[in-house]
C-alpha cells in the first residue's frame, strides 16, 4: 500500500510530521502497511467490519424520528499515543477530576467556591443539572463522580486541550473494549510489536470501583452491584449489556428494582435480593420518580430516600451533571487552583461566555468564525459550527442567545487533529479529523484515580467535518497507548 504523496492538509496529523515522515510510534505500523499487496488492507478492514457486525455493536439514532439501530462504524487505522505524550494525559485528566469532585462535594456542602467568588452562585443555581435535593450529601468515600468521560482535541499546533467533561453517564467505553479486541485480530503482528497497553482490565477495574464505595451496612459480604439501564431503547443499550456481562453482575430496569423496608432491592426468582450498588445509566431526574419527575417510568420509587439513609450507592452520584454544565467548564482551571493549589496541566479550550454582556456583543458579531453550544446538550445537538454554517442558521442562533444568554457558550473552531482513514470501498488513506475520550474512574479506596491506558478516538468519517459524535455520522479507532518500558500487549 503507497503512503507517500499523503497530505496533512494543513493540520496536525498524528501519523505524518509536515514532511511525510512518519511520527514516533507510527514506523512499525507504517512498515506495515507499505508491505501489503493491493486490497490487503481493504480485506483486512472489512473483516474487523464483520466481525463487529457478528459482536452486535450497535447504538440507536434518535433523530431519524424511528430510533433506527446502527452498526457503529469503525476504522483500521489505528490512533497511537507515545508513552511520553500519555504520561502528561493521565496526569491532567487525574488533576481536573480530583478537582471536578472537590467542587461538586463543595456545591452540595459548605459552598467555598461560591461564597468566595470563584463561580458565579447564580450560574450553579441556574444550571439545568444542579439538584437542589442533594444538599447535606455525602456519598461513600466522599467520592460523586466515579465514572467520567473527558473529551480531548488536538490543535493545529499539536497541544491537547480539553473540551469538554462528562460527568453523568459518559457512554463509549464499550466500543474502546470491542474494537482493541477487533484490531488484535485483524493486525496482530503489528500490534505485538507495537507494544500496546492493556484495555480488557477495564471492566475489572471498574467492579472495583463499584464495590469500592458500596455502603458500610453492606457487611461482610461482598457488595451487590447491578447496571440500571433504561432499556434496550436506549442509544447506549449495547453497552449496558456489556458491561453488565463483563462484570459478571445484573443488568436492571427500573421495575426490576424495588425498595422493601429501607432497601433497595431485586426481584429474582428466589424472591427480593439486596442490592448495594448501582451503576446507574439513566439521567438524575428519572432516577426516583417521589423526588425528581413524578412522570418517570425508568427509575424507582423511594430510592433517593435509601440514597441519603446511606442504604445505597449510586454511580455516578446524582448533581454530578452540574460539573457537565458547559459554563461551569470555563471555571474549571480556577477550581483547579483553588482546590489544589496547583496550575491546570491541560488547558482549556478558550471559552466565551454569552451570559456576559461583553462576551455576547462579540459572539453575535463572530458568528461566522464560532461554534456556539448549548450548556446542557450533547450528543452534537445544540450546536452552531460557524464555518459550515447558513445565514438562516446563524440568524436562529443569535435570537436563541439572545433569548437565553445563559445557556449558551461559544468557542473558536478548533483544527482537530487527523488521523488517516482508509476511505470507504478504495484503497486509500484520507485525512479525517477525530477527538479523544478517556475514561477515568474514581472510588472510595484512597487511591488517584485511574486512567484507563487509551481511549475512545472518534473520527468524523465526513470529509471536512468536525462533527465526530456518532449521532452525527461518526465513527471510532483503536487507539494505542505504547509501553515504554517493554510491557507486554494486551
Amino acid at each position: 500500500m503507497r503512503l507517500d504523496g499523503y497530505d496533512c492538509g494543513g493540520f496536525y496529523d498524528e501519523m505524518f510530521a509536515p514532511d511525510g515522515a512518519l511520527r514516533p510510534g507510527y514506523a512499525i505500523l507504517g512498515e506495515r502497511f507499505r508491505g501489503f499487496g493491493p486490497g490487503e488492507v481493504a480485506r483486512r478492514q472489512a473483516a474487523a467490519e464483520s466481525a463487529l457486525y457478528g459482536l452486535g455493536i450497535t447504538f440507536n439514532v434518535y433523530s431519524d424520528g424511528a430510533g433506527t439501530e446502527k452498526i457503529f462504524p469503525f476504522d483500521i487505522v489505528p490512533r497511537i499515543v507515545p508513552a511520553d505524550q500519555w504520561r502528561q494525559l493521565e496526569l491532567g485528566l487525574r488533576q481536573r477530576i480530583t478537582a471536578l469532585n472537590l467542587f461538586i462535594a463543595d456545591v452540595y456542602g459548605a459552598q467555598r467556591a461560591l461564597d468566595d467568588g470563584i463561580v458565579p452562585r447564580e450560574l450553579v443555581e441556574s444550571s439545568k443539572s444542579y439538584l437542589p435535593g442533594c444538599r447535606g450529601l455525602t456519598p461513600p468515600g466522599g467520592i460523586w463522580c466515579h465514572v467520567t468521560g473527558t473529551d480531548l482535541v488536538r490543535d493545529r499546533d499539536g497541544k491537547f486541550y480539553v473540551l469538554e467533561d462528562n460527568l453523568r453517564c459518559p457512554s463509549g467505553v464499550s466500543y474502546v473494549l470491542s474494537n482493541r479486541a477487533v484490531m488484535k485480530r485483524t493486525l496482530p503482528q503489528v500490534f505485538e510489536d507495537s507494544r500496546v497497553r492493556p484495555v480488557d482490565l477495564y471492566p475489572s477495574r471498574l467492579l472495583e470501583t463499584l464495590h469500592s464505595v458500596a455502603p458500610a451496612c453492606a457487611g461482610d459480604e461482598p457488595p451487590t452491584a447491578v447496571v440500571l439501564t433504561p432499556g434496550r431503547y436506549n442509544s447506549a443499550y449495547y453497552e449496558h449489556s456489556f458491561l453488565a456481562q463483563q462484570m459478571g453482575i445484573e443488568l436492571v430496569e427500573g421495575p426490576d428494582l424495588v425498595v422493601d423496608d429501607g432497601w433497595v432491592k431485586m426481584r429474582t426468582t428466589r424472591g427480593l435480593r439486596r442490592v448495594d450498588v448501582i451503576y446507574r445509566r439513566i439521567d438524575d431526574t428519572f432516577l426516583d420518580p417521589r423526588a425528581f419527575r413524578a412522570d418517570s417510568m425508568l427509575g424507582v420509587p423511594g430510592l433517593m430516600e435509601v440514597y441519603r439513609a446511606g442504604r445505597v450507592s449510586l454511580c455516578n452520584a446524582p448533581g454530578t451533571g452540574v460539573a457537565d454544565d458547559k459554563v461551569i467548564y470555563a471555571y474549571v482551571p480556577k477550581l483547579i487552583r483553588y482546590y489544589l493549589s496547583e496550575e491546570p496541566v491541560l488547558a482549556n479550550v478558550p471559552t466565551f461566555l454569552c451570559g456576559e454582556p461583553s462576551d455576547l456583543r462579540y459572539v453575535l458579531e463572530h458568528l461566522p468564525e464560532l461554534v456556539v453550544k448549548a450548556a446542557g446538550e450533547s450528543g452534537g445537538y445544540g450546536m452552531l459550527v460557524g464555518p459550515a454554517s447558513t445565514a438562516a442558521e446563524r440568524s436562529e442562533f443569535a435570537a436563541r442567545l439572545a433569548a437565553d444568554p445563559r445557556n449558551y457558550i461559544a468557542q473558536p473552531v478548533i483544527g482537530l487533529s487527523r488521523v488517516p482513514t482508509l476511505l470507504s470501498g478504495a484503497e486509500e488513506l484520507a485525512g479525517r479529523h477525530v477527538d479523544l475520550r478517556p475514561y477515568v474512574l474514581y472510588g472510595g479506596d484512597g487511591q488517584p484515580p485511574y486512567v484507563l491506558p487509551g481511549g475512545l478516538t472518534r473520527v468524523a468519517l465526513r470529509p471536512g467535518s468536525l462533527v465526530v459524535n456518532s449521532s452525527q455520522g461518526g465513527g471510532s479507532k483503536d487507539t494505542w497507548v505504547l509501553h515504554d518500558d517493554g510491557g507486554a500487549s494486551c
